[in-house]
């Protein structure tokens, strides 16, 4: 992939593109300071600030990322962010060398279903259709599928692993996935991203980013804040709350939202995963109970194991086996002595 002569910041200033979407720019300075980051732009101190405040890291990755999950509140403009970088991606970038003759480079836009992915969608087309030098580009256009004359689309579809498969992927962007089907579905959120990663393998440059607001502690979304927020690692995790992102909400709507439900408004604008919808057993005793790593041990001489199984009943339902066994803590010989005097 061949860089873009101008940057994705620089395209949001210029008046013959993306300028008039960004009128007050000062609303915009903490997704200018996140889209730097991303794409490994120079950042001033107040950026850096920031960066360290969303993501627990003092120093970000000299050339950008390409893998980030950004975990921000309702409102925040996460939708129009993912719209605008899929735009910048599909027609700034050169990918001609990584595309055979007759092959289309796809970036793709997915989300629980095709009803909500029309939403970044609509946000795409009007950043394409609405400035001449890239509405000249369009060849064909439907409502799920915009092709262009440099053998990319930029395509919806809704978050299944069967139908992402095929595709050369220049982007992956996935919207709400804390709200997609989690591991106890036939079309889980783990699944999904295994079939998307493949798609990408063979395009440098090409780029996963993930945006939701947070809920429950489970599912790809709290795995990924888990593993990588405050770690330094090529993998991005943004973590702000609305106003932090969009100063524009107004407080006031924020404050009777915790004032009806604290626990909501903490996940819907404040960017916190909920604890008060947690499954039978509280994520950190699970935690507490797991070694990192150990996926098995062997089996021990004299020790009697129990196992209890839950097959699938026929349908695409989860097989489970969860294998026990006791452990007898032997008396010292003044405890077993007291007790029999």
């Amino acid at each position: 992939m061949r860089p873009s002569p101008i940057s994705i910041v620089d395209a949001c200033g210029d008046p013959a593109l993306f300028a008039r979407w960004f009128r007050d720019r000062e609303t915009w300075e903490a997704w200018f300071a996140f889209m730097r980051v991303l794409f490994g732009l120079p950042l001033d101190l107040a950026d850096r600030e920031l960066f360290t405040r969303c993501t627990g890291r003092a120093e970000p990755a000299a050339g950008g990322y390409r893998e980030a999950w950004l975990i921000c509140g309702r409102r925040a403009g996460k939708s129009f962010i993912l719209a605008l970088i899929a735009v910048f991606l599909a027609l700034f970038h050169d990918w001609s060398s990584y595309l055979t003759p007759g092959e289309i480079g796809t970036v793709m836009i997915l989300a629980a279903d095709r009803r909500q992915a029309r939403v970044i969608y609509r946000y795409t087309r009007a950043l394409i259709t609405r400035v001449p030098l890239l509405a000249a580009m369009v060849v064909r256009e439907t409502d799920e599928v915009i092709e262009l004359s440099n053998n990319v689309a930029i395509e919806i579809s809704a978050a299944s692993f069967r139908t992402v498969r095929g595709y050369t992927l220049l982007a992956a962007l996935c919207d709400e996935i804390a709200f997609w089907r989690s591991d106890e579905s036939a079309n889980p959120d783990t699944e999904i991203l295994a079939a998307l990663r493949p798609a990408m393998a063979t395009v440098p440059g090409s780029m996963l980013l993930c945006a939701s607001s947070p809920y429950a502690r489970r599912g790809v979304l709290w795995d990924a804040y888990r593993r990588y927020h405050g770690h330094l690692d090529p993998v991005l995790v943004w973590k702000a709350d609305t106003r932090t992102m969009n100063p524009t909400v107004p407080q006031s709507v924020i404050d009777d939202a915790v004032d009806r439900d604290p626990a909501s408004a903490a996940a819907e604008y404040g960017a916190e995963f909920r604890s008060d919808v947690e499954t039978f057993v509280a994520r950190e005793v699970v935690d507490a109970s797991v070694m990192l790593g150990r996926f098995e041990l062997p089996k021990a001489l004299g020790v009697h194991y129990i196992a209890y199984v839950d097959p699938s009943g026929g349908s695409s339902d989860s097989f489970t086996i969860a294998v026990a066994h006791c452990y007898r803590r032997r008396e010292s010989a003044h405890r077993r002595r007291s007790l029999c005097w």
